[in-house]
């Protein structure tokens, strides 16, 4: 039994949503305020009812929706009940026990293996008629204090909500009826749970590791410590009690050495499953838990984790904040385990559901790596108990982790997103294959790519696709420059920036070599701003072969007829070549999908065509150029910068010896304020054109 889909309706930014889960991990990633941690809470609040709902979880369209209800003077004609909504569907086959959720089946159909539990926090209309009489009364009182005390700020109808909001609100569960041929659920038809004595509890089981964990190397905290002691009262509570357990029982008056001994082994499946996770190097430190009981009698607060290292056994605290999380959160996950199994009076429940919150806190990216590698083999058994029964676990993970996100299965990942009414959508990453279906090996490529190198463009708000080292090496740098000739050119101008400058944007730069056509679906999955930087690629023939057929090969613009350049190809084939070379940013400028794409490359500048980049940085740079050749390691020939008649093209063919020692000796050679040169025009306009929002 699983949760393949689940469903919310305005909590937070969650206005209208939907996200498919997977039969185990689901890896749920995106920028801040994407809803992450919106997803984890609402499921705390409607399956463990731990913290009750406020005002401020609300969604801000819905506020406005029933703010304007309450202060209309007319009444609805129709009032629908209205509030957050969280949709649980469900799936079940012929080998799952069904004795827990056959009260809440809606349909004896054979062929209908599906559930949705539906959880709503909702304003009924006798309660939205209440509230408005109620607001009435206390707005009168909030003037009449406005009239005695001018000085008084009076409360709005959003204070009055914030305050008394539960009084109208309450919270419903139901079993709704699932349509197969439609795939869709029938609100009209439902089982209220609460009504029929119908508990949740053993239907589904929910547990979270919160990103705000408590793990410190501070001398007095002993996280880790603190952690052994809940998880052997874990284990001493449940059915699955190991004879290490009771032989601690029997020996609590023995010395600290023979109750170290027993930890050992009352620890060695924790202590094992993280030497396994490959956190902790071979002939590294390591951790064991000895006693520090000296004569006490009870276990609690008197066990200590400390690490081995050389035969000396040091204090938890002696080491960092990665390992230590990494470490707490697999005894972490132990104890949940623990609380899933439940005590031997319970059965588990049928779903057990846990979610992991940026487990990559405090971790450098090796250790991340060896989480995302270690967790679904951590995980993959489930719930085992002694007595045979046996449940699967379902997780989510949710990071901001590329190194994560770089070392997963592509299968595995969410993708969330604020659209342009910032509302968040949930994208299945494995639906880009099928996008992708006529040519299967662009999907192929892009996978690995993103894999082995940039997964950190699923973070970004915008891109920038470069073509090779020589761009990656200088685009930082531009910007750099960019930004502070506008600083310079608005302060003169007595103006105020009304953008972020580019280094304080969230800007990915991924090198894509000839193939940013591939990227084209997938910058329209992601919806991001993006900008193509590439070369014109001019080309004329130049022969024919034996065949007859013409050969063509680099030529100046000038002289050009076509470009080979792919991707100017593929992203503005319309225009003719001539008038490629003449094109407007404006008319360089495309949509995908709902993301805005400017392809950016050579145009005229100081009555000169370039043909690349090196081609156009000489010719506008020629006395930086001049001044600085002969320390310029990526040049040869350098005599021919002295005659004034030869061309940027025939200097950049000629005399750059390799482009990327050209890129960093601008670089070294550059003054403190990047002002000994200028960028070329088509990559200023480009990063300006990207810095607006």
């Amino acid at each position: 039994m699983k949760i393949f889909k689940l469903e919310i309706e305005n909590f937070r930014l969650l206005k209208n949503f939907s996200m498919d889960l997977e039969d185990e991990l689901s890896l749920v990633i995106g920028k801040n305020n994407s809803g992450k941690t919106s997803i984890l809470t609402v499921l705390d609040k409607f399956l463990n009812e731990k913290n009750k709902f406020s005002y401020n979880d609300l969604n801000i369209d819905f506020k406005s929706q029933l703010e304007k209800l309450i202060l209309s003077k007319k009444n609805p004609k129709e009032f629908s009940n209205i509030g957050i909504k969280l949709k649980l569907y469900i799936e079940y086959n012929e080998t799952d026990d069904l004795s827990n959720v056959s009260r809440v089946l809606m349909d004896l159909d054979p062929d209908n293996n599906k559930i949705v539990l539906g959880f709503e926090y909702l304003l009924n209309f006798n309660d939205f008629l209440k509230i408005r009489t109620d607001f009435s009364i206390f707005s009168a009182l909030e003037k009449e204090k406005k009239r005695k005390k001018k000085t008084y700020k009076p409360r709005e109808l959003k204070d009055f909500l914030n305050k008394e909001m539960d009084n109208y609100f309450h919270i419903y569960k139901m079993s709704f009826e699932y349509n197969t041929t439609t795939n869709k659920v029938n609100e009209k038809s439902f089982i209220n749970l609460d009504n029929e004595g119908i508990s949740i509890k053993d239907i589904i089981s929910f547990k979270y590791i919160s990103a705000r964990r408590d793990v410190t190397n501070k001398e007095k905290e002993n996280t880790l410590s603190r952690q052994t002691s809940s998880l052997y009262k874990k284990q001493e509570d449940s059915n699955d009690k190991t004879q290490a357990t009771e032989n601690f029982k029997d020996q609590l008056s023995e010395t600290d050495n023979t109750l170290s001994n027993i930890y050992k082994d009352l620890f060695k499946d924790v202590i094992k499953k993280v030497q396994d996770f490959g956190g902790i190097k071979l002939n590294d430190t390591d951790i064991a838990i000895i006693s520090t009981l000296q004569h006490r009698e009870l276990l609690e607060g008197n066990t200590t984790v400390v690490y081995t290292h050389d035969d000396h056994k040091l204090p938890e605290h002696y080491n960092g904040l990665g390992y230590m999380n990494l470490i707490s959160m697999i005894f972490e996950i132990e104890i949940l385990v623990q609380d899933f199994k439940r005590d031997k009076d319970k059965k588990p429940a049928d779903i057990n559901l846990l979610v992991i919150e940026e487990p990559e806190a405090h971790t450098h990216p090796q250790m991340q790596y060896v989480f995302i590698k270690n967790i679904k083999k951590l995980l993959e058994q489930g719930i085992i108990r002694e007595d045979g029964i046996h449940r699967p676990l379902q997780y989510i993970i949710t990071t901001h982790s590329s190194h994560i996100v770089a070392d997963s299965d592509f299968d595995d990942i969410k993708y969330l997103k604020a659209n342009e009414k910032n509302n968040v959508i949930a994208k299945n990453l494995s639906d880009l294959k099928k996008q992708y279906s006529t040519d299967p090996t662009q999907y192929q490529f892009l996978k690995q790519y993103l894999t082995i190198s940039r997964a950190e463009i699923f973070f970004a708000d915008k891109a920038v696709l470069i073509e090779g080292d020589t761009e990656r090496i200088l685009i930082p740098t531009f910007m750099r420059k960019v930004d502070l000739e506008e600083t310079a050119r608005l302060k003169k101008e007595n103006k105020e920036d009304t953008f972020l400058s580019l280094l304080s944007q969230n800007i990915s730069i991924i090198e894509v070599g000839a193939y940013s056509q591939i990227f084209e679906k997938f910058i329209e999955f992601l919806s991001i701003k993006s900008l193509i930087i590439t070369d014109i690629d001019s080309l004329k023939i130049v022969g024919q072969d034996e065949k007859g057929n013409d050969t063509w090969g680099a030529c100046p613009v000038v002289e050009g007829i076509k470009t080979s350049n792919s991707a100017i190809n593929h992203f503005l084939k319309a225009f003719t070549w001539d008038k490629l070379k003449t094109l407007t940013p404006e008319e360089r400028t495309i949509q995908i999908g709902s993301s805005t794409v400017c392809i950016c490359f050579q145009q005229k500048e100081n009555e000169y065509h370039a043909r690349s980049f090196e081609d156009a940085f000489i010719h506008i740079n020629k006395k930086f150029l001049n001044t600085k050749k002969e320390s310029f390691r990526g040049l040869q020939k350098r005599k021919l910068f002295d005659d004034e008649s030869n061309d940027a093209y025939l200097l950049a063919t000629t005399c750059i010896k390799k482009k990327t020692h050209f890129a960093l000796d601008i670089l070294y050679h550059s003054d403190e304020k990047l002002s000994n040169w200028n960028i070329p025009e088509y990559i200023k306009n480009g990063l300006l054109w990207l810095k607006k929002d």
